[in-house]
């Protein structure tokens, strides 16, 4: 796909909706025009001053055919221009994207601006014209605003969350592009991991205390936190009961996963250390599609997994499913949906395939179908809102991301009372989460605005535990524009 500028500076929306409509074409843009234009597919988009006004001129083609479209703003306007490559090419190509001109990871977040300015129902309308969003999508990503409404309002801005990461795991699953290391590989590097992650949230837990802000949900996440031993894990999850005043902490995750993983005794761990609320991930109970994507357990393990999880006497579990897997169908999804919801999750959480650079499973490979299955997809995911909303199951966060399945979200269900304030928290973007170990990423919220201020830790736990030095020094530079952003209040 060849995206050619002229005379503006939107080249990133411009190429992520080349991205949605053009998945399996990798986006080149040249540094100048090209003197012919290309047999593939391409996209001419020009901005330039006119008499009349600033002119927003579109050509796209795919070889056979070319659609100009052309109109004038009076300023020079992003949406102008993007509004008319998104209509152009969805012309072209015949495809109408669920989620319209959106390419963002926080739909909801968008449709909450909407709301904020026209109110709901009039807000949820302009949001959908706006964005060419779809009626179902309008209405899911309201329902999810409606579900976050109690957790946001409750939030203080002197309320913030921990995330803390664990970046190993048994094996690394096939389609996985996170900077999780397998155990078999990175073994040796646990221990100091652990002993250096243990320094950075005292780090944290002091500049807590001193700048007098208050804990309102952890969560452990990964990799796959119950890679760690028992031993490690009641070190881990002491560590923050200990330093962290709990009073104001209503749910404490770990992200267990993993089902070849959970044992009874990292289940009493975990549980006599204080947490509430523990995830056990199945992705599919298909035997087959478990091996597909390079998970060692069975679904039986999961089965297992979940017993000993209600044994322990946690209420509150979550499941993970994913929608696109190599090997899998509509009705291979439906039966894992069932499956699960027979172990009586409290949290269902339904992911789309997204396949990135860092997966082993790429786009090339596409024996078992993969990605382009996009009908049977968009019908999974049909299918889990209807059957998980009819149960009572309501839609409590959702976001996207890119070179997705369908280009469609993935979205948390959760039954009346057992949403994860976490998940809304970070996903909403509406309050401040403290990050700590690799691949971390503190967003501290101004209390005035939207704005967020990212610092990011090292990804690799190598790099993590070589520049442990600079991580505390991030978590100093974090202290002083947290500081600076509560004197504001």
């Amino acid at each position: 796909m060849l995206l050619i500028l002229s005379g503006h500076s939107f080249r990133y929306e411009c190429e992520n909706l080349c991205r949605l409509f053009f998945p399996y074409s990798p986006v080149q843009v040249p540094d100048s025009p090209p003197e012919d234009l290309p047999a593939g597919p391409y996209a001419l988009t020009e901005v330039r001053l006119t008499a009349e006004g600033w002119f927003c001129s579109v050509t796209a083609g795919d070889g056979e055919r070319s659609l100009t479209g052309q109109a004038y703003s009076p300023a020079p306007d992003e949406y102008t221009l993007t509004n008319l490559l998104y209509s152009l090419l969805s012309r072209l190509t015949g495809f109408t994207p669920p989620w319209g001109m959106l390419t963002g990871v926080h739909p909801v977040k968008l449709l909450r601006q909407h709301v904020g300015r026209l109110g709901f129902e009039e807000g949820g309308e302009d949001f959908r014209q706006k964005w060419h969003v779809s009626s179902g999508k309008t209405d899911l990503a309201k329902q999810v605003l409606s579900a976050q409404r109690q957790a946001v309002e409750a939030l203080s801005p002197r309320d913030f969350s921990l995330y803390v990461g664990i970046p190993f795991c048994p094996t690394r699953c096939a389609y996985c592009s996170f900077i999780s290391q397998d155990i078999a590989n990175a073994g040796k590097l646990v221990a100091p991991y652990l002993e250096l992650l243990l320094g950075e949230i005292a780090r944290t837990a002091q500049i807590a205390q001193g700048l007098g802000i208050r804990l309102c949900s952890v969560y452990i996440g990964g990799g796959t936190p119950t890679t760690l031993s028992a031993e490690q894990l009641a070190r881990l999850c002491g560590q923050i009961t200990g330093l962290f005043d709990m009073s104001a902490c209503t749910e404490f995750t770990v992200e267990a996963g993993r089902p070849d993983t959970i044992t009874w005794e990292k289940l009493g761990a975990l549980k006599a250390a204080g947490v509430t609320r523990v995830s056990v991930n199945p992705q599919t109970m298909i035997a087959q599609v478990l091996r597909n994507i390079g998970r060692d357990h069975s679904p039986e393990a999961v089965e297992e997994a979940f017993a000993l999880a209600h044994k322990a006497g946690f209420r509150d579990i979550n499941a993970d499913l994913i929608v696109g897997l190599p090997g899998d169908s509509l009705d291979g999804f439906i039966y894992s949906l069932d499956k699960v919801l027979a172990l009586s999750p409290t949290n269902v959480t339904v992911h789309c395939l997204a396949l990135k650079k860092g997966a082993s499973i790429t786009h090339e490979e596409d024996s078992l179908g993969l990605h382009k299955k996009t009908a049977e997809t968009a019908a999974m995911v049909e299918h889990s809102i209807q059957r998980l909303g009819g149960l009572g199951f309501v839609p409590y966060y959702l976001y996207r991301q890119t070179r997705m399945a369908g280009n469609l979200e993935n979205t948390g269900w959760a039954l009346p009372g057992s949403a994860c304030r976490y998940n809304i928290y970070t996903m909403d973007e509406s309050g401040t989460v403290i990050a700590c170990g690799a691949g971390g990423v503190t967003k501290l919220k101004d209390p005035c605005s939207d704005d967020l201020t990212r610092v990011f830790n090292f990804k690799y736990p190598h790099e993590y535990i070589s520049r442990q030095a600079e991580i505390l020094e991030r978590k100093d530079g974090m202290e002083v524009t947290l500081r600076g952003l509560l004197d504001r209040l």
